[in-house]
């Protein structure tokens, strides 16, 4: 039984951190110190195109900046894909996922233009390879076509006889929790399994909170969406469930969410105009 509270803050080594990536990991920080919890740091890298050595270097200098103590070692997910991989069979061996070879561009096609969108904001996937038979899948495979796997959904959510819920708190009480209904749905035919490596989001997620203890998960607003999928995983998986809070974001002063891809100020470029740690906690909101 899990009785001691377990923050994590992941990011992905894609870029440089900002403030917003700084909130973040402050809040989790600060409240793992708060209710004498362990505070885990993960580095969330299964997009070997994006992420990068020089990039991780940074993440750890600003965090240290901030003056984040973690537990050692530090969980890599580039190091673990045997896990991911173990989980997907599992899924596999109940029939819940299947392969899919349609490119992005067939995808968009196929549901067209009028297609409503999965909470990412990509098209709802029109279910092009599901229920294809195992000869056009054989004939596929033999000329080494890459594919993803993705969750047959509604076969998913077939199995639980009332809705799937998950639990929320607020930071002030995170002892004190209420319960929310999931739609998993929205999703649609999530992939689970990447084309290009051996996981998604997703999968890595929830087996790595399993995997580390992890009691109480803070993060975005804009990662609210996921967590009707990741709860869905969870349930399929028999893994305990976090309580989740979903925080503001930090935005411009247009309203945009900050941004890595965006070239948005740095932490990295804060501190060499001077900024301190205290600055970039008064910046977000957080006491010093």
């Amino acid at each position: 039984m899990r009785t001691r509270p377990a923050f994590r803050f992941a990011p992905s080594p894609n870029g440089h951190l900002h403030m917003g990536h700084a909130y973040s990991a402050l809040l989790n920080f600060d409240l793992a110190q708060r209710f004498d919890g362990r505070f885990v740091l993960r580095i969330e890298d299964i997009d070997p195109a994006r992420s990068r050595p020089e990039f991780l270097a940074a993440v750890m200098d600003d965090l240290k900046w901030l003056g984040l103590v973690w537990e050692e070692p530090v969980r890599k997910q580039s190091e673990h894909f045997a896990d991911y991989r173990s989980a997907a069979d599992k899924l596999a061996a109940m029939g819940l996922l299947y392969p899919c070879f349609a490119s992005r561009a067939e995808i968009v096609a196929a549901a067209g233009p009028a297609a409503p969108a999965d909470p990412d904001g990509a098209p709802f996937y029109p279910g092009l390879w599901r229920g294809t038979t195992l000869a056009s899948v054989q004939q596929r495979t033999q000329s080494c076509e890459p594919f993803a796997l993705r969750l047959d959904t509604q076969l998913a959510l077939a199995g639980f006889g009332k809705p799937l819920t998950w639990t929320a708190f607020e930071p002030d009480q995170p002892f004190v929790s209420h319960s929310r209904t999931a739609d998993p749905g929205r999703w649609g035919d999530a992939v689970i399994v990447r084309k290009e490596t051996p996981t998604s989001y997703h999968l890595s997620v929830v087996v790595d909170d399993d995997l580390q203890g992890i009691t109480h998960v803070v993060r975005g607003q804009d990662l609210e969406a996921a967590t009707d999928l990741h709860r869905l995983l969870q349930a399929l998986l028999g893994l305990p469930s976090p309580a989740y809070h979903h925080h503001a974001l930090v935005t411009d002063p247009k309203g945009r969410k900050l941004s890595k891809s965006l070239g948005d100020t740095s932490l990295a470029q804060m501190r060499g105009e001077g900024a301190s740690p205290g600055d970039i906690r008064r910046l977000v909101g957080l006491s010093i």
